[in-house]
């Protein structure tokens, strides 16, 4: 139980953490991430906060997933709904300084990857499940055979692209992000000495069928 409890803990210092990040990039003012234009973009058009978007897309992608044969983790579903909450209430309660300069932006934007890289250290390395966004990509290149970056490049070009149209914001802080995520995403996985392929994924379905199994043994 202890054991559970901490890598609970773990999975949301590591989701708060992306959401921080997340916001720094936001309040950076030059652009967001191919992403967050689409929530954005999508938050312009119902009149709602950048982190119920993030939710409610969240909500869709995993719903597909589940209908795609997908299995999913317990981290997957947070992620799902409590980056958006994060999110929200940083941005709501302006817990994130704005800048409107270049370089202070700029620096904005970098250390806002490189938080987001720790954050994913940290619930990736709970092992219980990737995001929504981060297990699409998996089905798409498992379904293509294709590489993973180009299944990342590709599917971040569509909803950037989406996005833009919706009237998200896209500027040089996008082509940065774009361009930078995955490098600094790695340099925080240096740095914390972590190789993501060792992580065993705890599934939904194998916890379901374990407290079964209890269950029914104790009859």
């Amino acid at each position: 139980m202890k054991k559970t409890v901490l890598t609970f803990i773990r999975l949301f210092i590591g989701l708060f953490l992306c959401a921080v990040g997340i916001v720094m990039t936001i309040n950076a003012n030059l652009g967001l991430a191919p992403w967050d234009v689409f929530h954005q973009g999508i938050a312009n058009i119902f009149n709602i906060t950048i982190g119920k978007a993030n939710i409610i897309i969240g909500i869709i992608i995993v719903i597909a997933e589940s209908l795609s044969g997908e299995r999913l983790g317990w981290g997957t579903l947070c992620n799902m709904l409590f980056v958006g909450i994060f999110i929200d209430v940083l941005m709501l309660n302006n817990l994130v300084p704005t800048f409107d300069r270049v370089i202070p932006s700029i620096i904005m934007i970098l250390l806002g990857m490189l938080i987001i890289g720790f954050g994913c250290y940290l619930y990736i390395g709970a092992g219980l499940g990737a995001g929504p966004r981060d297990n699409m990509m998996v089905i798409f290149t498992k379904k293509t055979n294709k590489s993973v970056r180009l299944v990342k490049c590709s599917i971040e070009l569509v909803v950037l692209i989406i996005g833009y149209i919706l009237g998200g914001k896209v500027g040089i802080g996008t082509v940065i992000m774009a361009i930078g995520g995955g490098y600094f995403t790695q340099l925080a996985f240096k740095i914390a000495k972590f190789d993501v392929s060792k992580v065993e994924q705890r599934i939904i379905a194998d916890d379901v069928s374990f407290i079964k199994d209890k269950l029914l043994a104790t009859k």
